[in-house]
């Protein structure tokens, strides 16, 4: 029997994510199978999913509680090295001093960031006809060379951009900018907390730009572009038009495929990880992990916005949980 699972971004956490139950440092008893806590902290990018895996995962092992929630992947770094969490959820790329320091990355899904901007923009046509280019956007985001339209393209109209960046230590942000060949704190724009945040402000702001997961982007029933939020068609080729073969923007179903086919350029494409601290390896957590991995749970992550491990990638992961 296969359930279609629905995403419920929020914030708002049920009994089933108890935050006051202590940790089981090897969650497991002989007579009540896997038992205790698993306290989860990071990306906004990985947290609707993980909430669906602890639901799962709780079905099978009631005695297990959960306590998740999103802030961004630094605070997930930050949490987890610091053994104030178990798994942090982390979008970007480790640093060298991260692993140094303990940091064990799991990938268990990839997805991407995209461009966005206001779908009423005045220039929304010509937008997806001609799409920007890599160095336009840096333009945009880094060098702060457009302070209109106009700027851009002589078509456009002359109404101001109004660019905005994530505030928050994000794997989004890290990843746009790694786009550019720049990190987070080389993004220029008004900040704003949080995917959600992000995603809201481009939809009050009819000239705004910026940037969001794709689970911020899409809606998951109709698979289309959430209301006032539209995606920047990127210019691969630079021929000042969008090809046929760069068209993977109009549902979720499209633009999934085109980062699992790898059409869509990597980064701002990305792999999602759980990281954990080295020498937290209870059985309570490693059962966890490999049901993560698991190809049920895998399974459903298309549906959702996310793009699934292939077979390799899987069994690369798994070894990792039991060595």
């Amino acid at each position: 029997m296969t359930w279609k699972k629905t995403l419920v971004i929020s914030l708002l956490i049920t009994n089933l994510f108890n935050s006051c139950a202590p940790k089981v440092k090897e969650g497991y008893d002989k007579e009540n199978g896997y038992i205790g806590n698993i306290s989860i902290s990071g990306a906004f990018a990985l947290y609707p999913i993980v909430v669906l895996w602890a639901e799962d995962f709780k079905k099978e092992n009631p005695n297990v509680r959960f306590n998740i929630s999103a802030g961004g992947a630094g605070k997930g770094i930050t949490d987890v090295l610091m053994n104030m969490v178990d798994i942090g959820l982390v979008s970007r790329d480790l640093h060298p001093k991260e692993i140094e320091k303990g940091a064990f990355p799991i990938y268990v899904a990839k997805d991407a960031v995209l461009g966005t901007f206001n779908a009423t923009n005045p220039n929304f046509d010509l937008i997806q006809e001609r799409g920007l280019t890599q160095k336009e956007l840096a333009a945009l985001f880094v060098e702060k060379k457009y302070k209109t339209w106009k700027d851009i393209d002589p078509r456009f109209t002359a109404d101001p951009i109004s660019v905005y960046v994530r505030s928050d230590a994000a794997g989004a942000a890290e990843t746009w900018a790694k786009y550019f060949d720049q990190r987070q704190e080389d993004l220029k724009g008004v900040g704003i907390f949080g995917d959600p945040g992000l995603a809201q402000a481009i939809k009050d702001n009819r000239y705004a730009i910026g940037f969001n997961n794709i689970n911020y982007v899409y809606d998951l029933k109709t698979l289309k572009t959430t209301d006032k939020l539209a995606v920047i068609p990127i210019d691969i080729n630079e021929n000042g038009k969008i090809d046929d073969e760069e068209k993977f923007y109009a549902t979720l179903n499209d633009l999934t495929d085109a980062v699992a086919t790898d059409k869509y350029p990597s980064p701002p494409a990305r792999e999602l990880m759980f990281v954990i601290k080295k020498g937290n390896n209870s059985k309570l957590l490693n059962e966890f992990i490999r049901f993560v991995l698991a190809k049920e749970q895998q399974g459903y992550l298309l549906e959702n916005g996310y793009v699934p491990l292939n077979t390799e990638q899987q069994t690369q992961e798994l070894e990792k949980v039991k060595n």
